[in-house]
C-alpha cells in the first residue's frame, strides 16, 4: 500500500507541483525510509509519518497516547540525502531485538507508569518509550499522529493493536500513513538541486556524515549482506520448519 501511494505521490507531484497522499487500515510497513525512493529517483523531495500502536506518553503522564511516531524525508541531492527518525527516544526495534537476545538498554529509552527508567529489554517491550528530546519529542510525534492518523480518518495511536502483545498480535492493526511529494522543478531552474548538492557537499567537508549515504536502494539490492542476532535466527528458522522451507544455515 504505501510503496503504491508513494508512486501515486510522484505522479501527482509531476501534475501539481506537490502532492499529499493518505492510507487508512494499513499495517506495519517496515523501514519508512524505504518508501522514499520513488520520489528519489524521479528527483523529488519526500517526507513521510505513519502512526502505529501507542507506546510513548506525554511528558509527566501516566499512560501511552502516541506510537514512535516514524518520520521519513528524502532529499535528492547527487547522493541522496535520507531522513528516518522516530520521535521516541529509539525505535521499538531496536528494543525487541535486545528482548530477543535477553538484554538490557540503556537508561532513559523506556519508561513505566511512573516515568522511572526501564533497562530490561522484556519488560520495556510491555511499557512506554520516553519521547525523543522530552516535550520536543511529544511534540513531533504529535505533529505525526495529526498527518497519519488526523488526517487519513484512520485509527488513534490508542486504538492500534500491539504486534509485541500476544493478544493482539493476530488483529489487523489499522495504522495510517501520509506521503507529501514535492517536485523542486516545478520551481522553473536547477537551482534548487544544486543547493541540495552543496549541502552535502558542506557536510563532508565539515568531517560530517551525510545522511542516508550508506543506505542501499531497496531495488538494487544483490549481495550485500546483513548481520542477525542468533536469536533472529532461531526465529527465522522455526518457521522454515513449520512451513517446510529451507532453514537458515
Amino acid at each position: 500500500q504505501l510503496w503504491k501511494a508513494a508512486e501515486l505521490g510522484v505522479t501527482k507531484a509531476k501534475e501539481f507541483g506537490i502532492s499529499l497522499v493518505s492510507i487508512r487500515n494499513s499495517s506495519h510497513c517496515g523501514a519508512l525510509g524505504v518508501y522514499l525512493y520513488p520520489a528519489l529517483d524521479a528527483g523529488q523531495i519526500s517526507m513521510i509519518f505513519t502512526n502505529g500502536p501507542a507506546v510513548m506518553p506525554a511528558v509527566g503522564g501516566n499512560s501511552p497516547l502516541l506510537s514512535t511516531s516514524p518520520i521519513a524525508a528524502g532529499i535528492p541531492s547527487k547522493k541522496p540525502m535520507i531522513i528516518d527518525l522516530s520521535t521516541s527516544a529509539v525505535a521499538r526495534g531496536k528494543i525487541a531485538a535486545a528482548a530477543k537476545s535477553g538484554g538490557s538498554i540503556p537508561e532513559g529509552w523506556a519508561v513505566n507508569e511512573k516515568g522511572e527508567s526501564i533497562t530490561d529489554a522484556q519488560a520495556a517491550l510491555k511499557g512506554m518509550l520516553a519521547p525523543l528530546g522530552g516535550a520536543k519529542g511529544f511534540a513531533l510525534g504529535l505533529m505525526v499522529e495529526a498527518l497519519s492518523a488526523g488526517i487519513s480518518g484512520g485509527s488513534l495511536s490508542t486504538a492500534v493493536p500491539d504486534m509485541f502483545r500476544s493478544d493482539d498480535d493476530v488483529k489487523p492493526q489499522s495504522i495510517s500513513h501520509t506521503v507529501i511529494t514535492i517536485d523542486p522543478s516545478d520551481l522553473g531552474d536547477s537551482a534548487s538541486y544544486d543547493d541540495f548538492n552543496l549541502i552535502t557537499h558542506q557536510i563532508r567537508e565539515s568531517g560530517g556524515r551525510v545522511p542516508g549515504e550508506k543506505r542501499v536502494h531497496p531495488m538494487k539490492i544483490d549481495n550485500h549482506e546483513i548481520s542477525l542476532a542468533d536469536a533472529v535466527i532461531a526465529d527465522l528458522n522455526s518457521w522454515s520448519t513449520k512451513l517446510d522451507i529451507e532453514v537458515f544455515a
